[in-house]
């Protein structure tokens, strides 16, 4: 089963410690620093869309676009009472390609590491350049190469009273990706339903970033921990990544 197409129901149950708030007050902190007051933006890899959401609560016209139609589905329900909810769209970043262009697109949560082929990855990331107005920013989180090959060997889990989820990682050297099976048990009335998922994540360094976006056209880059203004430690898990379009006044 491909990811996220069973986790979908029960992702926002397993992830409810996940402070979607303190990531989009970094980019509003970081907007701040760079002078921008964005009006429209892309929330890229959206998910269940809670960072779509949060950006058009502040006033944004947003697009949340993923290549999950489970996660997408729960999205659009949990927009429905918004009086100007995101519209979501279902592509591969690779393939971005968007009705209109943005003054911001963000990339929550190592969605980017999902994209295992590195040709792909700075196709992507040429994709989110052509999406963007001039002047406009783009800022993604992934995870750092030195989390992803911890995860070797460890085995996780995740649980309340209607979700059971037991995942195990293994990281590959040679093709750099770490993987983790995950085996999901999800209520269903009376009984159980059991599915399996893989998930994929590409360990792509901080330089290998910058030379894609770089590549793109992309300018005032700056590399940073887990929602700090500081370089990224040696054994930082996180680190955010910030560029540019065009020329800066």
């Amino acid at each position: 089963m491909g990811a996220y197409e069973a986790l979908a129901r029960s992702y926002d149950r397993l992830t409810n410690d996940v402070d979607y708030r303190s990531t989009v007050a970094f980019y509003r902190e970081i907007l701040k620093r760079e002078g921008l007051r964005p009006r429209t933006a892309v929330d890229l890899a959206c998910g269940t869309g809670s960072v779509a959401l949060l950006l058009a609560q502040m006033g944004m016209e947003v697009i949340g676009v993923d290549l999950s139609e489970e996660m997408l589905t729960v999205a659009a329900g949990k927009a429905q009472e918004m009086d100007k909810p995101p519209v979501f769209v279902r592509q591969p970043l690779q393939k971005l390609c968007l009705p209109r262009a943005v003054d911001l697109a963000v990339c929550a949560l190592d969605s980017l590491d999902y994209i295992t082929d590195p040709a792909d990855c700075a196709e992507a990331i040429r994709r989110v350049y052509q999406a963007l107005n001039p002047g406009g920013i783009f800022i993604f989180d992934v995870n750092t190469p030195e989390k992803l090959r911890a995860m070797d060997g460890q085995v996780f889990l995740d649980e309340d009273d209607d979700v059971y989820c037991v995942w195990r990682g293994e990281f590959d050297e040679k093709t750099n990706i770490c993987s983790y099976g995950m085996d999901l048990f999800q209520r269903r009335g009376r009984t159980w339903e059991r599915s399996f998922e893989e998930h994929r994540e590409y360990a792509y360094s901080a330089s290998q970033l910058t030379d894609y976006l770089k590549a793109a056209g992309f300018t005032h880059i700056s590399v940073y921990g887990d929602k700090t203004f500081a370089p990224p430690r040696e054994e930082e898990q996180r680190m955010y990544l910030k560029a540019r379009k065009g020329k800066i006044r």
